[in-house]
């Protein structure tokens, strides 16, 4: 079966080799998206402001992520449940707090 598998590896690469179109290089270097030139370096870096809004945005996606199927056992689970969602709650709020002392709310 390794045998048979490794000749169809083989067969699709031979088959790509053969079939594939060849791109001119000046394509090659281009950026991915729309082959405009770039207008600054790949590797600039970004504000740190922009870092704490990315933490802000995972720490609310992250909650719904959570809160979607705690809706959905709540009933059956009772206070407990209650009780360890507000408790994730007021960790994600500490996060929002966090980040808005840090400015990452703040776009002036």
């Amino acid at each position: 079966m390794a045998l048979v598998a490794a000749l169809i590896v083989a067969a699709l690469y031979l088959a790509h080799r053969a079939l594939a179109i060849a791109s001119s290089p000046l394509l090659e270097i281009r950026p991915f998206q729309s082959g405009w030139q770039p207008e600054e370096h790949a590797l600039s870096r970004y504000h740190v402001r922009w870092y704490l809004a990315t933490l802000l945005f995972l720490a609310f996606d992250v909650e719904m992520l959570f809160m979607y199927p705690w809706s959905v056992v709540v009933a059956r689970l009772g206070a407990t449940a209650i009780v360890e969602m507000f408790v994730f709650l007021g960790a994600v709020f500490v996060a929002v707090l966090w980040a808005w002392r840090e400015g990452a709310l703040r776009w002036v």
